[in-house]
């Protein structure tokens, strides 16, 4: 009887880890989750296709302004994606040709930046949330970002800080302002070579047992066709230990790299 009664204590203890988050409200977690998001979207990259064919829900990250932001949008709700707004941000370092139009930069004035945000949200049918593009450089700055978070606030869009920077500040604002706040873990492409995506894709596969949610972001562009490729051996893969969901699942994040990528 003790070892019944010992065994029920155990099992209800184990269900409640399950479904207990940290700040004490629940959420259940029958499997481990995965989250892939996709940035670069909007301007015809190589591999926009395929990957909005891929036959997992993803999160497409789409660049304002472009010649394809909105059609972008459009066919990746169409199949059943996620949109977010990938807002191109100073960096410290890198040209500014890949920022884009209607960049943030840390020399713009409140007035400029919250227009630009503002925007740029009006400019992307479906979004629900927004990261960035680069940004080291404008993701440090307290006053660049309370700015752009606010307008996430009004609009009901959760951010997902893309990690550029060890030094971002997003964290701190966004639980100021109750902004929904995720972290990236992990990027495929940060080195465009076939190997180091699957290098990575692999090293991700490894540890989607020991965490409750990953992230992991990869890109059209140079390296999207390799990307894909590679996400279409692995998905397979990830399935085994986690369900693979849109990144507005999510409540918490996980923080992993230092880096820009254009």
């Amino acid at each position: 009887m003790k070892i019944v009664l010992c065994l029920l204590v155990f099992l209800l203890s184990h269900q409640w880890n399950v479904f207990a988050k940290e700040d004490g409200s629940m959420k259940q977690h029958e499997r481990n989750e995965l989250a892939i998001v996709i940035d670069d979207f909007g301007n015809n990259m190589k591999g926009t296709e395929d990957m909005l064919n891929l036959p997992v829900p993803i999160t497409v990250a789409i660049m304002p302004f472009l010649p394809t932001s909105k059609e972008d949008a459009i066919a990746a709700h169409k199949k059943g994606h996620e949109v977010i707004i990938h807002m191109p941000m100073e960096p410290k370092k890198g040209k500014k040709s890949w920022l884009g139009p209607g960049a943030i930069t840390t020399d713009l004035s409140d007035k400029e930046i919250r227009d630009r945000v503002q925007n740029a949200i009006k400019s992307i049918p479906y979004a629900v949330g927004m990261n960035h593009h680069m940004g080291s450089k404008a993701t440090e700055d307290e006053r660049v970002m309370r700015i752009i978070l606010e307008e996430c606030q009004k609009n009901n869009l959760f951010y997902l800080d893309s990690k550029t920077t060890s030094k971002s500040v997003i964290k701190d604002i966004a639980e100021e302002l109750q902004v929904p706040y995720l972290e990236n873990d992990l990027f495929f492409d940060h080195i465009y070579t076939s190997q180091h995506i699957s290098k990575q894709a692999n090293r991700l596969a490894k540890s989607l047992d020991k965490k409750e949610e990953s992230i992991a972001i990869g890109h059209v562009g140079v390296s999207g066709p390799a990307v894909v490729s590679v996400l279409k051996e692995y998905i397979p893969v990830y399935q085994k230990e986690a369900d693979i969901v849109p990144l507005s699942k999510m409540v918490d994040g996980l923080e992993l790299l230092d880096t820009d990528l254009p």
